[in-house]
C-alpha cells in the first residue's frame, strides 16, 4: 500500500506560533527541533553556505540526499548564512530577536566565540530560550571533547550491558543523540509553558549526551552500585528478568517471548509449556531465582518453541496472557502490516522527489501533523531574510556567494 498524503490539519499545532532558530548538525539537535516542527513550531535552520549541516553528506541513498538527513529534517526552512562574517551575524541576531528559541549543538566553545553562548544572550536577547546540547556538560575533565553518538554510548557503559560477555556492542539505533534530542524539545516546552504562565519567556537550557545516557542507564547503575554486581549483557534477554527472550521456532523464525513478574511466569509455566513442574519448583518460585536458573529454563522455552510453527507460538501465547513478539529486520518492518493497517505512513517532499516517511508517535486528536518537506541547502534564505527587509544585493552577500 503507497504511503497517503499528508492530510490537510483543520487545528493549528500546539506549538503554532512558536519560532525556532538551530544551528544544528548531525542528529541530536536536528531531532529536537524536528519535534518541534511536528507540532507546528516554525524551525529556520542556518546553515554554513559550504556544505551545510554534515549529516546531508553521510550518504546519498534517499534519492541523492543522506538517509539521516531526510529523517530528522523534513519540515525546517534552511537559510545559508556565513557567521564568520560580521554581516552574517548580525542578520543571525536580526533573526533571533523574532525567535522564541535558539537551538545548538556546536563543537565545544563555538557559541562564545560566535558571542551567542546564553549569557550573550540572555542579555542581547532577554526574552529568547538559549538552548546548547554539547557531549559532556560544562565543568568536567571530558567538557573539551568532541560526542558523537558510539562514543557518550561507549563512555558512559551503554555498550558493556549490550551485545554478550567479551562482545560489547553498540545499541543500533543512535539512542544518545535521539534521546538528547527529546530530553531538550521536552526542556524546550517547559520553558515555554512556564513562560506563557508567568507572562515572560527567556532561559538557558544545557542538555549534554553523557547525562542523557547515565540517566537511561539508571536501572544497572542502581544495580550494580547497591549489589556490587556488573550484570552481564545477554544479547536478546534482559539480564534483569527470567524467562525472556528469543528462540527459534519450526519454521525458521524468531519468536521473543518473556514474562515480567510471577503470576505471568506460572501461567507461561503452567499454560503455555503445559510444564506444572517448572510452576511447582521452588528455585523458579521468584524472578530472582529464575533469573539464576536462567540456563534451565531458556533450554526448557527453546525446546517447546523449536517445536511448533510461529504462528503457533504467538497463538497460544496471546491466548495464555503471555507477551510475545516476532523478531524482524529493518526491510521487514518497512511493510509491517500493524504499521499498514493503522496508516501510519505519509509521502514528503524532498529535493529529490518524493520519498515515505513514519508518522511522529504522538496521536493528538484533531490534529494532523505538517509532514514539511525536507529542504535543499539554503533553499529559504531569500524567502526568510526578505522578511527582515534586506535586498536582493544583500542577501547575494550576506548567502556567501551561494
Amino acid at each position: 500500500m503507497p504511503p497517503s498524503p499528508t492530510p490537510p490539519s483543520d487545528k493549528r499545532g500546539p506549538l503554532s506560533g512558536v519560532t525556532v532558530v538551530a544551528l544544528e548538525q548531525a542528529v541530536s539537535a536536528p531531532m529536537c527541533t524536528r519535534v518541534l516542527c511536528d507540532f507546528g513550531a516554525r524551525v529556520i535552520k542556518v546553515e554554513n553556505p559550504e556544505g551545510g549541516d554534515s549529516a546531508r553528506h553521510i550518504d546519498d541513498v534517499v534519492n541523492g540526499l543522506a538517509a539521516h538527513f531526510v529523517w530528522v529534517n523534513r519540515g525546517k526552512e534552511s537559510v545559508t548564512l556565513d557567521l564568520k562574517s560580521r554581516a552574517g551575524m548580525a542578520i543571525l541576531h536580526r533573526l533571533l530577536q523574532r525567535a522564541d528559541v535558539l537551538v545548538s549543538n556546536l563543537t565545544p566553545g563555538t557559541t562564545a566565540k560566535l558571542g551567542i553562548a546564553p549569557d550573550d544572550l540572555a542579555t542581547r536577547h532577554p526574552d529568547l530560550i538559549a538552548v546548547e546540547i554539547d557531549g559532556y556538560g560544562q565543568g568536567g575533565p571530558l567538557s573539551h571533547k568532541r560526542a558523537y553518538d558510539l562514543l557518550v554510548q561507549a563512555e558512559s557503559g551503554v555498550c558493556a550491558i549490550t551485545g554478550h560477555p567479551g562482545a560489547p556492542a553498540k545499541p543500533g539505533p543512535p539512542i544518545a543523540d535521539a534521546s538528547t534530542g527529546l530530553y531538550t524539545a521536552l526542556s524546550i516546552v517547559a520553558l515555554l509553558y512556564g513562560g506563557e504562565r508567568r507572562g515572560s519567556r527567556g532561559g538557558a537550557v544545557a542538555v549534554s549526551l553523557f547525562d542523557t545516557m547515565t540517566e537511561l542507564m539508571g536501572y544497572p547503575l542502581t544495580y550494580t552500585r547497591h549489589s556490587g554486581v556488573e550484570q552481564q549483557p545477554i544479547g536478546m534477554g534482559s539480564p534483569a528478568v527470567a524467562p525472556y527472550g528469543a528462540h527459534r521456532t519450526a519454521d525458521g523464525q524468531t519468536v521473543v517471548l518473556g514474562t515480567t513478574n510471577d503470576r505471568e511466569w506460572q501461567r507461561f509455566a503452567r499454560d503455555l509449556l503445559h510444564r506444572p513442574d517448572l510452576a511447582d519448583d521452588e528455585r523458579l518460585r521468584t524472578n530472582p531465582g529464575r533469573v539464576e536458573h536462567r540456563e534451565l529454563l531458556d533450554a526448557a522455552v527453546g525446546e517447546w518453541c523449536a517445536g511448533h510453527d510461529l504462528a503457533y507460538v504467538q497463538r497460544r501465547a496471546d491466548e495464555a496472557g503471555i507477551g510475545n513478539s516476532r523478531y524482524n529486520t529493518p526491510g521487514e518492518v518497512l511493510t509491517h502490516p500493524h504499521l499498514a493497517a493503522r496508516d501510519r505512513w505519509r509521502r514528503v517532499d524532498t529535493p529529490g522527489g518524493p520519498v515515505p516517511a513514519l508518522l511522529p508517535p504522538p496521536v493528538i486528536s484533531g490534529y494532523d501533523p505538517p509532514m514539511g518537506a525536507v529542504p535543499a541547502l539554503g533553499e529559504h534564505t531569500a524567502q526568510v531574510l526578505a522578511e527582515l527587509g534586506l535586498s536582493d544585493a544583500e542577501l547575494a552577500v550576506l548567502r556567501g556567494g551561494t
